[in-house]
This record gives C-alpha cells, structure tokens and sequence, in this order.
C-alpha cells in the first residue's frame, strides 16, 4: 500500500482487533457461535481468497524487478486463475485458507511499514507480523487446526471472555502506539527530513 504510515496502519489494526474483541467480551456466546460457523462458512471464505488474491496481483504489478516485466501478464492471468480455481474446487475450509493468505499479505505490509520508523516500539508491529507469518503458513497447511483452536478457546463463556478480553487489552495497546509514539516518531523523521532540505540547497549553491 502506498505512503501507508506505521501510525496509520496501527490505528487500523488496533480497531479491527479491539472491534471484534470487545464484541466478544460484551457478547461470548453470539462471538462463539460465529467463530465456530467461520472455518466451514463458504461465501465469507470467497471474499476472503478473492480479496487476498487482488491483493497479491497488486503487489505483482508493483514489483520493480525488470526481470518480471514481460511475464506480468501472464503472472496476473496465472494467480489470479489460482485464486478464482481455489474458491471453486478447494472450498473445504476456504475461509481458514483465505485467511492465511491474507495473514500472510497483512505481515508483508506491517513489516514494510514498520521498517523505518525510529523506534524500538516497531519491533511490536515486526514480531507481529512475524506471528502472523508462522500461524499463515500453519493454518494453510493444515486449516482444521484453526478450527480446533476455535473450539478450543470458545469452550465457555470465561474462557471465550479471557481470550477476548487478552486480544482487546493488546489491541487498544497497538492504538495507543499508533498515536503517540509512532506518531511521533514520524513527525520527528519529517521534521528532520524539511530541516535538512534547505542546507542541502545551500551546499549545491556554494
């Protein structure tokens, strides 16, 4: 994604995971039933791979390597004729498989957001990402593991409650990084990066 800034991208994932966890915690037992129908929920598991699949075609059409350039067009028809022939033919836990793929995209863009950003606090959003790296390439290799984990975690309403309560209290963390210290620190970068422009003009006056 373009221009995206850490303290953006922190925002936006802070909410997403506070959103759905704080239903949780208010609500466990409608949180439980509907993370138990996600493994097997077809039309959710299309959007999902759909969804990945655009997303890995972009990334395609922005790889910079000359080596690539004339295969993009076949690439493009090729993944995305992978994607289109997964939602039809591999639809047992689709949206697990879906869903990996899309962890998979997601630490692409919290590692390359995360990069520059000076501060250790970034190493919050990389282990992430890194996490999401290792749970992608597990659940694609065997998705019924998610669905135990499901079930597993959903077992009660205390535990459906300690698990979400545990994903909101590190998503609200993640927004507090988003607008303080990752703000920040980019405002630092900028502030840095204007002052330096006009002493790099003068030195090519000189």
């Amino acid at each position: 994604m373009p221009d995206m800034k850490l303290s953006t991208l922190a925002l936006l994932l802070g909410l997403l995971v506070a959103v759905l966890n704080g239903f949780g915690v208010w609500r466990p037992l409608a949180f439980a039933a509907a993370a138990r129908k996600f493994p097997r929920y077809t039309p959710l598991g299309v959007v999902l791979t759909l969804l990945a699949t655009l997303w890995f075609l972009y990334y395609v059409s922005v790889e910079p390597a000359a080596d690539f350039t004339s295969f993009k067009p076949a690439l493009y028809i090729l993944f995305g004729a992978v994607g289109v022939g997964t939602c039809i033919f591999v639809q047992d836990f689709l949206p697990v498989r879906g869903l990996a793929a899309l962890f998979l995209l997601l630490a692409k863009l919290m590692v390359d957001t995360a990069r520059w950003v000076d501060t250790d606090w970034r190493l919050v959003i990389a282990t992430w990402a890194y996490l999401l790296v290792i749970a992608g390439m597990w659940f694609t290799i065997s998705p019924w593991r998610l669905r135990d984990l499901i079930l597993w975690s959903t077992a009660s309403q205390r535990r459906t409650r300690l698990f979400c309560g545990a994903r909101l209290a590190f998503g609200l963390f993640v927004i507090l990084l988003g607008l303080t210290v990752f703000k920040t620190a980019e405002h630092k970068a900028a502030t840095t990066a204007d002052a330096s422009i006009p002493c790099l003009t003068f030195s090519r006056l000189a």
